[in-house]
């Protein structure tokens, strides 16, 4: 197909052009046609950042991507509850959920597949089990669903706020005693890879936080969370001036840890298989533990002990 830029689409860059002219493919799927140079400007390949004139005129050999399916990988995983309708793990920082966005292997669903004989089908071929899903770089509890009726429970306590969720994280500055953020969340249109809590519109969202210790530079919070909202908490605490500490996409300062501070401590939900209210919690993992033991080992003030 040709398509011919006008001057109203002077300075954008070539993907984005493109996935406004065809918003039916994916930004992600554009770019990878624009590399397999299956997209030329004036006769030309050209990289995604090349910036539109406004004249030009761009070929484009579209090119559909087989369907996916994820499939089974020998990977760890460690498993704190299962009962006959539901697993829950520790998922570790770095882990994708389920494949996308050009990660096909190493997910936590691959690691699923191997280790457990059914899961339930309602995610389709590449989310079998997932009901909910952690960001890359968060860590701890995360439930996964056995079967089918599973699913539709699990999904639907969720979807009612049914689900108890506790995060444990860092923050830049300095908080003190407890508060509740209800801004709305929404795409960043500046950014695109980020959501934002500074617009007036988006999806509701509600986020209850409580300073546990403070230290030099950061503090330790507790936070509840009503919804579950795509980037939640790291929109939220930036939103409020106080970035989740190593949150480099929401402006938190240089760290020098390889990811930012943030943890699925607790989820409390019920078990579709007995109807008993089931609590599941990790522990810090070592390298974040590391991190507060590094700021514990400063100047340190506590101020609400941790519940249990």
């Amino acid at each position: 197909m040709e398509l011919t830029a006008v001057e109203a689409d002077k300075g954008k860059r070539l993907d984005a052009f493109l996935h406004g002219r065809l918003p039916e493919f994916s930004r992600s799927r554009i770019q990878t046609w624009i590399r397999d140079g299956r997209v030329e400007v004036e006769g030309r390949r050209a990289k995604s950042s090349y910036q539109i004139r406004g004249t030009e005129k761009i070929g484009v050999e579209p090119a559909h991507l087989a369907p996916l399916k994820a499939t089974a990988e020998d990977i760890p995983l460690h498993v704190l509850y299962e009962d006959d309708s539901a697993v829950a793990i520790d998922k570790p920082a770095g882990m994708v959920v389920h494949a996308g966005a050009g990660v096909h292997r190493g997910t936590v669903v691959n690691a699923l597949l191997h280790r457990f004989a059914s899961l339930s089908s309602v995610g389709g071929d590449i989310r079998p089990g997932i009901v909910h899903r952690l960001d890359r770089f968060t860590s701890g509890v995360l439930i996964v669903a056995k079967t089918d009726e599973a699913h539709r429970d699990l999904a639907l306590q969720f979807s009612s706020r049914q689900v108890e969720k506790i995060y444990l994280t860092l923050v830049e500055g300095r908080m003190e005693g407890s508060g509740r953020v209800t801004k709305p969340i929404a795409r960043d249109p500046r950014n695109r890879a980020r959501m934002t809590a500074r617009l007036e519109t988006g999806r509701a969202a509600l986020t209850d936080w409580e300073a546990v210790e403070q230290f030099d530079g950061f503090t330790f919070l507790r936070i509840r969370l009503g919804t579950g909202r795509t980037h939640q908490i790291r929109a939220h605490m930036a939103a409020l001036g106080h970035p989740v500490a190593g949150d480099h996409l929401y402006s938190a300062k240089a760290s020098p840890w390889d990811r930012y501070f943030l943890h699925a401590h607790r989820l409390g939900f019920r078990s579709p298989a007995t109807g008993e209210v089931v609590v599941v919690e990790a522990a810090l993992p070592p390298d974040l533990a590391e991190w507060k033991g590094s700021l514990e080992r400063g100047t340190r003030r506590v101020a609400n002990p941790p519940a249990g």
